[in-house]
């Protein structure tokens, strides 16, 4: 399979976002990659509307359903949400969509903070796989993968992303892994 640019993904993420921004917006990236994503689109949001957005960080591991099999696959990341969130348009940002858990678990720990007006999912990718009624709102590229196949994102020093797949050696379970 032939991988597209990750960054001509989030020039087509971004396309979908802008339109969405208005007063009571607020961007959540989900660590890490949808922080990643979620710094650069502020940026730029910020730079071409010419106002500030509000923004967060949520990390899902100690709200996702199976934190008891999975334990922490990396150190949590504490929440960042700096604003009142009742009322406000939350737009979460994720690298890498794929069982639905991670958002749903996010959506958990968002709700702890109170009551948004809406709730929208944006995803660099969804590589197919949605084992809940849950769907991103806004995706850079729909690109499915078997279950033995993930994809790594990563952002060098200069701040570029990069995309490979990598495969492990038996076929995952399902829902063991929402984020890859």
């Amino acid at each position: 399979m032939t991988l597209p640019d990750p960054e001509q993904l989030l020039e087509h993420l971004y396309a979908q976002i802008k339109p969405r921004i208005q007063a009571e917006t607020a961007l959540v990236g989900i660590y890490t990659g949808g922080v990643w994503l979620m710094e650069r689109l502020l940026k730029r949001l910020q730079t071409e509307l010419g106002h500030d957005i509000l923004f967060g960080k949520l990390d899902a591991a100690m709200y996702r359903d199976d934190y008891a099999q999975r334990g922490l696959k990396t150190s949590a990341h504490p929440a960042y949400i700096p604003f009142d969130i009742n009322g406000k348009h939350i737009i979460l940002i994720d690298d890498i969509f794929y069982t639905g858990r991670t958002t749903r678990a996010v959506m958990n720990e968002l709700f702890d903070y109170g009551r948004p007006a809406s709730v929208q999912l944006a995803a660099l990718i969804n590589r197919g796989g949605a084992q809940l009624p849950i769907r991103p709102d806004m995706v850079g590229a729909d690109l499915p993968l078997q279950a033995h196949q993930s994809f790594d994102l990563a952002m060098n020093t200069l701040g570029r992303l990069s995309l490979s797949i990598s495969e492990s050696a038996s076929p995952a379970k399902p829902g063991a892994d929402d984020h890859a």
